[in-house]
């Protein structure tokens, strides 16, 4: 006979338990998007305004979350930065005052119509470290849009990113307090690529494992309950 001892439906649920608090964090840690705090837009609400005459969400909402999320992604380094003036260089990344970023394009590929209610949670990385980008004054970034109903991808977004110096009018090469600090977020995308691949196989494991001990072994018998036996 098999079925499942109080310990290992102590098990299951465990597994349970990860898979439901930890879906957001493995499904983009796993594509090296970093998540938590100001990383990006999190458990944003859908609401009902933002749907079209077919009730999907309108496609230039998506563009306007990834925007919010790249808004979020980029001041995060401006509260984690170690001065005043690494904070204030951060800050200003998203105004007119000195080097800015302005978005040149921007490429929205929709995987599924997301419909109210919804939550939504946006993430953003680097596609490559500053030392690689097309050019100098070039910084491309790719976006993911999770929708909480479905837990999984509603759209992938790319974005290619201009840095631009307002005073001289021009487009202006990478600063350095940009290019040191972006070059330890792309080594922390690969790492968190490598941690939550890591994760996912351990989850997997446990679930086999779980199977073997249970159900997916030789000779193995449903058990069906007491009444069936009596018969």
């Amino acid at each position: 006979m098999f079925g499942c001892s109080p310990a290992q439906v102590s098990q299951a649920g465990g597994i349970l338990h990860a898979v439901a608090t930890e879906w957001r964090r493995l499904s983009a840690g796993s594509e090296g998007f970093l998540t938590g705090g100001r990383r990006g837009l999190e458990g944003q609400q859908v609401v009902w305004g933002e749907q079209d005459s077919f009730q999907h969400v309108n496609n230039v909402q998506y563009v306007r979350w990834a925007e919010s999320s790249r808004v979020n992604w980029a001041t995060n380094f401006a509260a984690r930065a170690g001065d005043r003036t690494r904070a204030r260089q951060w800050a200003e990344l998203m105004t007119p005052r000195s080097v800015g970023l302005i978005l040149k394009s921007i490429r929205v590929d929709y995987k599924f119509p997301m419909t109210y209610p919804d939550r939504v949670s946006v993430y953003h990385r680097l596609r490559y470290p500053p030392s690689r980008q097309p050019s100098p004054s070039s910084l491309v970034l790719d976006a993911v849009v999770f929708s909480h109903r479905h837990r999984r991808v509603s759209a992938r977004v790319e974005e290619d990113v201009v840095i631009y110096d307002y005073r001289a009018a021009r487009k202006a090469e990478m600063p350095a307090f940009m290019r040191d600090v972006l070059e330890d977020t792309f080594e922390q995308q690969q790492a968190e690529t490598v941690r939550a691949r890591r994760r996912i196989w351990d989850l997997i494991g446990d679930v086999e494992r779980l199977e073997k001990e249970t159900w997916d072994r030789p000779g193995a018998v449903e058990d069906i309950g007491g009444a069936a036996r009596a018969k």
